[in-house]
């Protein structure tokens, strides 16, 4: 069954908030418009605008009825800005996730086969309750006529300064923890810790600093983490992949594969839903994948895979946590500093281009495959830097930085979300608060929430195109040789298990 979801800016919340919570205490009525985003097997709606309601528009009695005209103009509004219809209304004093009533049903269930007629795209319901600010949400997908029913969303997601996530208890239950987790709850609390084990989690890149971050969030709990890298491991990764042996350069084991069998051993969960994934992110698989996560965590080095994630964060309202690493040396060969960063890439916040972490002229010359290219590199001289080397006791300082700012931004101790793009640099060991700030002509921030009308960044990958033919084509025996050593380490994972 296809999973369902609504997400929204904290901006758009505090409007759809003043329109629903009344001083008098009674239940209150208005609509929305939402852009569609499909992942590959999740659709989310992404609330656009608030359609005030005018006089006589809706009657309020304690409950609250809306009138047909509303719901017939709401729809017209949308149909004219490409969007489906929301039609939102308040529970006072309630809290948590909220069930439907019968006259509640009855409702929205008359008005769905018409929205859906005039804007091609199903009624959305939602619910405020205004106790805790909670949301939740249904859309009505299945049936025609007096047949049409809903189907529950998931998670209704707010982006701001912290991510707030409302759960559907009933559709994905919180899972127990484990006494493994005593430390983990201990730290921010059962009810944080059940929010964040069920959001599905992508990591994009199993490098040095993905995998690391792949095996802490295994770790704390997580139940449903994904890894994409079509990347083989080589001898040369070895001094920064912790956790990569000699014998997976020789079989030239994809790297999400040994991400997948160090994620097993570290995780603490009793269920984990652990995925591989040998796609790109700048490929549309790779995209419609990505788009199915409620968070993403960006652990790549090149510009295309960064700008399509960049470009990502807004358009279709999935926060992306990035960060990276530069290390400097003298024309000798010592080392002059090494500098890492890490921001949230989200609506409020600077773009990766904007914050100048990505620089957007050269995602062209990568899809062309330049940048590998000797004669392009020496061509374009001091103005193109080549991807900067990476050690290992510095790359755990960017895993740290990364880390630190998903906990900020999903827990928020002491009331403090996101802390905005972070710079440390080695040789003062200064740490700053960068104050970047948007271009006025920036592209990519004016395109929040636009979901499946996005800008294309993605297309061919050549390099990801041509690494999975080389692992198709390394033949039979080599195959043997990892599914042997497969079976060897899960017999070991076994016996250790037993042994504890």
């Amino acid at each position: 069954m296809r999973r369902t979801s609504v997400a929204m800016t904290v901006a758009i919340e505090e409007a759809l908030v003043q329109r629903l919570v009344r001083d008098d205490g009674q239940e209150d009525i208005c609509l929305a418009t939402y852009r569609p985003s499909t992942g590959l097997s999740r659709f989310s709606a992404l609330i656009r605008a608030v359609v005030p309601p005018e006089p006589g528009d809706r009657l309020v009695h304690g409950n609250a009825t809306v009138t047909a005209d509303y719901i017939l103009r709401g729809a017209e509004a949308a149909q004219e800005d490409k969007c489906g219809l929301v039609l939102l209304h308040s529970h006072p004093g309630a809290s948590h996730w909220q069930t439907m009533s019968a006259p509640d049903r009855a409702c929205e269930a008359s008005y769905a086969n018409l929205v859906r007629e005039v804007t091609g795209l199903p009624l959305v319901g939602m619910t405020l309750a205004t106790g805790d600010r909670s949301w939740s949400a249904r859309h009505w997908d299945v049936g025609v006529g007096r047949a049409v029913h809903c189907t529950h969303s998931t998670n209704v997601r707010v982006i701001g300064g912290k991510f707030a996530v409302t759960w559907n208890d009933a559709v994905q239950p919180p899972p127990q923890p484990s006494t493994r987790q005593t430390r983990t709850v201990s730290a921010w609390g059962d009810r944080t810790q059940a929010d964040l084990v069920r959001r599905r989690v992508l990591v994009v890149g199993a490098g040095s600093v993905g995998l690391d971050v792949f095996v802490r969030l295994a770790a704390s709990g997580l139940c449903h983490l994904t890894v994409m890298d079509f990347d083989i491991v080589e001898t040369h990764n070895l001094d920064r992949l912790i956790g990569a042996e000699r014998r997976d350069a020789r079989l030239r084991r994809p790297k999400v594969h040994v991400a997948l069998r160090e994620a097993r051993k570290a995780a603490t969960a009793a269920r984990c839903n652990i995925k591989v994934s040998d796609r790109s992110i700048c490929e549309l698989e790779g995209l419609r994948l990505a788009l199915d996560h409620d968070l993403i965590f960006s652990c790549v080095d090149r510009p295309w895979p960064r700008a399509v994630l960049n470009s990502l964060a807004y358009s279709d309202l999935i926060p992306v946590i990035d960060g990276g690493i530069a290390i400097d040396t003298f024309s000798g060969g010592e080392m002059r500093n090494a500098t890492w960063r890490s921001h949230v890439v989200r609506p409020g916040r600077p773009c990766m281009s904007c914050n100048r972490q990505l620089d957007l002229g050269l995602v062209a010359p990568e899809r062309q495959g330049l940048l590998d290219d000797p004669a392009y590199i020496q061509h374009a001289g001091e103005s193109f830097r080549p991807i900067n080397p990476n050690v290992a006791p510095l790359s755990v300082n960017v895993v740290a930085s990364i880390l630190a700012q998903y906990v900020s931004f999903s827990v928020a101790p002491a009331g403090f979300g996101d802390p905005g793009p972070l710079q440390y640099a080695l040789s003062t060991h200064h740490l700053e608060c960068r104050e970047d700030s948007a271009s006025p002509h920036c592209t990519t921030e004016v395109a929040e929430g636009v979901g499946d009308h996005r800008v294309c960044l993605t297309g061919l990958h050549k390099d990801a195109e041509r690494t999975r033919q080389f692992t198709g084509a390394v033949g039979a025996s080599v195959r043997l040789l990892r599914l042997i050593d497969d079976r060897i380490e899960g017999v070991t994972t076994w016996l250790n298990l037993l042994g504890d």
